[in-house]
């Protein structure tokens, strides 16, 4: 299980290789790669700027992780989170499981991705001809969280 948060990009093919490595029983890699929409609500997107709380960002990552692979059979897991300044169509997010099935990989990567936009401490501050405003959390992605939940 490895989580960073870093401004660098990264390389889809090469973090699959070596979340593969050294795993002879996985039959399936699910991942989930987000990028920056040049295009929202109000207009064009110019540019993105992510924040974060160092520390509490990679813990909060870690535990997302944690739980995903507690609650699924995995053989691994990778999520790797962007901040600084982006622009339209660069990567923001990379979550990828790797299982001995699909099912377990395609579960525990929407998990991951369902916790991360609602859970995980970034923020996000949107500019566009009108100016920079920060991205509100939406109801779809609570809505989308809420699956998760068992009754006690």
């Amino acid at each position: 299980m490895q989580v960073r948060v870093q401004r660098e990009d990264f390389d889809l093919s090469t973090e699959i290789a070596s979340l593969r490595a050294g795993h002879r029983d996985i039959g399936a890699v699910v991942a989930f790669v987000g990028t920056v929409r040049e295009m929202n609500s109000t207009g064009a997107v110019s540019h993105m700027e992510l924040e974060h709380y160092p520390g509490m960002t990679e813990a909060a990552l870690g535990a997302i992780a944690l739980e995903a692979s507690q609650r699924w059979s995995i053989s691994d897991i990778l999520v790797i989170h962007r901040i600084g300044s982006l622009q339209g169509c660069d990567q923001i997010v990379l979550a990828a499981v790797a299982a001995r099935h699909r099912g377990e990989a395609f579960a525990a990567c929407e998990f991951v991705m369902d916790y991360l936009k609602t859970r995980a401490p970034f923020w996000k501050k949107e500019t566009t001809e009108r100016g920079a405003q920060w991205v509100e959390a939406r109801a779809s992605d609570e809505a989308s969280l809420a699956k998760w939940h068992t009754p006690a």
